[in-house]
């Protein structure tokens, strides 16, 4: 086993308190959410309309469905894939192998939902189910975290996460020991962090869909527009799923309760808000507004692609044409820190993309309820944390040069703002 490392990392997320804290608000928020969408005022800060007792809870069916869910997207995922791609190099110098096939596990799982209805799936029903399918993933959370820990403590050294090993069982059970726990080639992180938490918000918003259909005889303009937004989001992300080798999650953050909860459980159940509010209180939208929610979105998708792409780009190649042109700064490490471009207006435009991306989401939900808001004001805050914590990161990495990067683009995440 390797040494405790807390006096030499800094502990994150308030410590083993803050860490216990987050355990038990993540899930009670997400349970508050289902709860309070279903009601009929669907108040964010008030009271939800009753506490559901284990009955409502807990379903063996629901399990088995939830489980099989899982199996599925395993199955997908060791199909042979259109590209293996290497990840960042590791404390041992290797690089591990992952496959990209994301997007091609989408288009299947879309071709079999779309043949299980035709033969009688009731996929409509699928939102009634929402509570026990949420406690399942949970309960699966909290187990799979056990086991990770459990497999960490057995972990070589160079296995571990550069946070996650700080000797306080909850803190690290919260954090993740373990970097890339793996059984034999199968990645659980990777296979997390895209596969059956985002396939499943879509899969959730298209059943919402679906019943919104049978209840008034079409789904309305409104929930197409969040269908379709949140559809492009997630497509986006698998068909550029090799860009999440070089993210955060990926190369620092262990695979502990925080990116397992949040996979599983918290992107499926409350990411889906906004259209599960629309099935309960329809808003009308004509197409001028309908018009201009497309524009918010178009123009955060534009922001949030083209720097999250030029950004790949000078990682894979700095002389591509497409950024051979472009200013940087030469660090320590012998990598260039882009200063132009996308990443010469805030050092996070593609934060500012998906902030703008999450307010067209919410907004055709009318402006009545604050509900359906959650998710800008809950990301705006992720990102703010997420961004602080990566300028810490980058600024024990790369020193001086960070400093000079910061002085030429002071600005974070919304220009002259912040």
């Amino acid at each position: 086993m390797a040494s405790p490392q807390g006096s030499r990392a800094p502990l994150e997320f308030g410590g083993p308190l803050g860490a216990a804290a987050l355990m038990l608000l993540l899930p009670a928020t997400m349970f508050h959410l289902l709860l309070v969408a279903h009601s009929g005022p669907a108040r964010l800060l008030g009271p939800p309309p009753y506490l559901p007792g284990p009955e409502v809870l807990w379903s063996p069916q629901t399990l088995l469905l939830w489980l099989t869910w899982l199996g599925l997207q395993a199955a997908l995922y060791l199909l042979p894939a259109r590209k293996v791609a290497e990840g960042q190099e590791l404390k041992d110098k290797n690089r591990l192998r992952y496959p990209i096939n994301g997007f091609q596990a989408l288009v299947l799982t879309a071709l079999l939902v779309g043949l299980a209805v035709s033969a009688g799936l009731p996929l409509g029903a699928l939102p009634e189910m929402l509570l026990p399918l949420a406690f399942a993933a949970t309960l699966t959370a909290f187990i799979f975290s056990l086991l990770l820990y459990l497999k960490a403590l057995v972990a070589p050294a160079s296995a571990l996460a550069p946070g996650g090993n700080s000797g306080n069982p909850i803190y690290d059970f919260f954090l993740g020991r373990e970097l890339n726990p793996r059984i034999w080639s199968f990645d659980f992180k990777y296979f997390c962090e895209l596969r059956p938490g985002l396939i499943g918000w879509v899969l959730i918003n298209l059943a919402l869909l679906m019943q919104e259909a049978e209840l008034r005889g079409s789904p309305s303009l409104a929930m197409w527009l969040v269908n379709g937004f949140q559809l492009l989001y997630v497509g986006d992300a698998l068909w550029h799923e090799e860009a999440v080798l070089t993210t955060m999650d990926i190369t620092h953050d262990g695979f502990g309760f925080m990116l397992a909860f949040g996979d599983l459980a918290w992107v499926p159940f409350t990411y889906s808000l906004q259209a599960q509010f629309l099935l309960h209180h329809p808003q009308p939208l004509g197409l001028p507004m309908a018009s201009v929610i497309c524009l918010i979105n178009a123009v955060g998708y534009y922001i949030f692609r083209g720097a999250n792409s030029q950004k790949n780009t000078f990682r894979k190649n700095p002389s591509d044409p497409r950024v051979a042109g472009l200013e940087t700064i030469p660090t320590a490490t012998g990598r260039q820190l882009l200063v132009s471009g996308w990443w010469g207006m805030v050092r996070h435009p593609n934060y500012l993309g998906d902030l703008i991306m999450a307010l067209a989401w919410s907004l055709p939900c009318g402006v009545s309820h604050l509900l359906p808001y959650f998710y800008v004001l809950y990301f705006t805050a992720l990102l703010v944390h997420r961004e602080a914590r990566d300028e810490q990161q980058c600024l024990r990495k790369y020193g001086l040069a960070w400093h000079e990067y910061c002085r030429r683009v002071p600005y974070r995440i919304l220009p002259y703002v912040y």
